[in-house]
């Protein structure tokens, strides 16, 4: 099928957890550069854009011959959207007379996420079929087991009619991993979400699945990038 795919990897500069977390060194190369040869090496896309307002980021991407997107400071707040962002950038391309029937989100703190992850995910969507696909993992433990804790250590389950139940009777569940989202582009804009009618899941194993946010996610991810390479 002969389709449009543009691939956006949202890279703002700031975080609090975690400083600068999209361009710290990860196994020699800035952390968001895995996730752009990823989308290089997949095939998948027409173009491969990485937004953000930092000007580090920026440069660090056109040294990888990608489409960079100043975003506005509006945009790389904490209270930023990315379905904003992504629109913004759907906005300036088509300004520029670039149309695309596929959009793919890649989050740069997943650095081991495989070109076969991007491939496969993108594979999923079928514009007017199945709009709408993302990366998925299992949990590390039974998740109807959940539950909430209040400011006094009491505890009360979050899935009351679910949490005696063997995992046998719930069903497999599975979890966005953060790290891949490929939707058409109609759809997108219609229901300014990731998440939408059809929604098809790519299960991708935790070793690929680390989501950096804290220096803990560097440690296991520097552990499984070892695994992943012996």
């Amino acid at each position: 099928m002969n389709r449009r795919a543009i691939c956006v990897v949202p890279a703002r500069g700031g975080s609090k957890r975690l400083p600068r977390k999209n361009v710290l060194l990860f196994h020699g190369k800035p952390m968001l550069a895995h996730s752009i040869a990823a989308a290089q090496a997949s095939g998948c896309f027409e173009r491969i854009v990485v937004s953000s307002e930092d000007d580090e980021v920026l440069t660090i991407a056109d040294g990888f011959a990608v489409g960079i997107h100043r975003r506005d400071e509006a945009l790389a707040s904490d209270q930023a959207r990315v379905v904003d962002v992504m629109l913004d950038v759907l906005d300036s391309e088509a300004a520029a007379g670039r149309d695309y029937d596929v959009l793919c989100c890649l989050y740069p703190t997943a650095p081991l996420r495989s070109a076969a992850d991007v491939e496969a995910v993108v594979a999923l969507v079928v514009p007017g079929k199945s709009d709408f696909a993302l990366a998925v993992t299992d949990y590390d433990l039974p998740p109807h087991q959940a539950l909430r804790l209040d400011s006094n250590q009491g505890l009360e389950p979050m899935f009351p009619d679910l949490v005696e139940l063997r995992d046998e009777e719930v069903g497999k569940l599975v979890v966005d991993n953060g790290s891949t989202y490929a939707v058409s582009t109609p759809a997108f804009r219609a229901h300014k979400s990731f998440y939408g009618p059809g929604l098809k899941g790519h299960i991708m194993p935790r070793a690929r699945s680390v989501d950096i946010n804290l220096p803990d996610d560097l440690d296991l991810a520097d552990y499984y990038f070892g695994r992943l390479r012996a």
